[in-house]
Parts: C-alpha cells; structure tokens; sequence
C-alpha cells in the first residue's frame, strides 16, 4: 500500500481557517455532541503527523495533551529544537521529508496545518487527498487555506456529506 499525503481541514466559507488574530472561536458553531465529522476514524488510518510550528503552538495553548502524542510528528520550523517524545522539530526540506516518509512501510500520513505548510506542500504537488470541512460562515478576512503562488492542481471529487449543524465536507483526490 502506497502511504499517501492526506490534509484534513475546516475552513470557512469565504476559505479561511482563521481570522487575522489567529482566532479559530468560529469552530465551536458546528459542535454537536457525539458528532466528530469523521475525525476518529480519520486518524485512525494515519500514524505520521506533519504540521507547522504556529499550528503547533496553537494546539498546545488550549492546555490539552498534544492530540497526535501516539504518532510520529513532525513539526516544520525554521528553529532547530529537540524532540520532545514523537515529536520531532524538522528544519530541512518539505519535499524531502514527504518523499522519505511516502518509502517507508506505514499508513498515511495527516497534515494537520497551517495555511504555509498547506502553500508549500501544494507548490510541490505533494498533497494526495484533501478532506475539506465547509463551516457554514462568512468570516469576511483572516487567514486563506489557499495562497495564491502555486501551480493549478487538477482534483477529483470523491464524497461530499453535509451535517445537520450545516457543516459540508468534502472529500477530494488528486488526479
């Protein structure tokens, strides 16, 4: 089995996945008890976790355990630090990080943000499939999910699901 790159995200409408202040407050208006849009069995089929480092920083502010504790992460920055556990702080090439983990046996491999970690692995074309949650929300500015500066990328839409809460994910793979 191919391991493959696979972002699963929420953004707003106006394609976002934050505001300015790095605010994600807009989250909590699809929250519904018992309903996780996917998202167990999702990382069930991950063991490699990448993300960047303000992303990183994000999660750890909310004073939870790091979700992803159980999974070889890789956390992109431009600092070297020491490991802490799982988690390992890469300063070296993107491309070369994906295709290095892509060899080796495995299941899939989770980005799990930001929008520069989205921007640089698009560039590459290094992304397989993407699971796109739509939060039912005008956000008006904030931080896009998509930058402009890349090259056009051809997806296939594999499933969409719609929510009573009025989120819509959409399941895409690269052709």
């Amino acid at each position: 089995m191919d391991r493959k790159v696979i972002l699963y995200i929420a953004m707003s409408l106006d394609g976002f996945i934050a505001t300015d202040d790095d605010n994600i407050d807009f989250l909590s208006i699809v929250e519904e008890k018992d309903q996780d849009y996917g998202y167990f069995d999702f990382v069930k089929t991950v063991d490699t976790v990448i993300m960047g480092r303000k992303t990183y920083d994000k999660v750890l502010s909310f004073g939870i355990e790091f979700p992803h504790a159980d999974k070889e992460t890789y956390i992109i920055t431009r600092i070297s630090r020491p490991s802490i556990g799982s988690v390992s702080f890469y300063t070296g090439s993107l491309n070369k990080l994906v295709n290095q983990l892509k060899v080796r046996e495995g299941k899939n491999i989770y980005v799990d943000g930001g929008a520069e970690i989205v921007h640089e692995l698009l560039k590459e074309e290094l992304i397989d499939e993407f699971y796109i949650s739509i939060i039912p929300i005008l956000l008006g500015n904030g931080i896009p999910l998509f930058k402009n500066g890349r090259r056009e990328l051809k997806l296939k839409l594999t499933s969409s699901k719609s929510f009573n809460k009025g989120l819509v994910q959409l399941h895409y793979e690269k052709l």
